[in-house]
């Protein structure tokens, strides 16, 4: 089964699985990517973990100070996921598996 994922309201590159079971308030246009749309596949499998981060917003808020880098991984407290970034898409995709 093909992973699906939703971007989240209010940012403009951060992206949730459609089924996560936390909060997370996905936009409601209905669209919706897959992993390998997003380049997933292009991710190291050794990320290189980061401070966790408060909330998603300020995952986009590093662009300014702290500029990531493919394959930088944060987890986010007040989602209770880790999100890793992606070059291709210039944002951020929760991490759903690992291994």
């Amino acid at each position: 089964m093909q992973q699906v994922f939703k971007k989240m309201a209010g940012t403009s590159a951060v992206f949730v699985a459609a089924d996560h079971a936390g909060p997370s308030p996905v936009e409601r246009d209905g669209l919706s990517w897959t992993a390998q749309e997003l380049g997933l596949d292009t991710c190291p499998r050794r990320l290189r973990w980061r401070e966790p981060m408060d909330s998603s917003l300020a995952l986009e808020g590093l662009e300014e100070y702290d500029p990531p880098q493919q394959g930088d991984a944060r987890y986010v407290s007040k989602l209770h996921s880790a999100f890793v970034f992606v070059d291709k898409i210039r944002g951020w995709v929760e991490i759903t598996a690992f291994g």
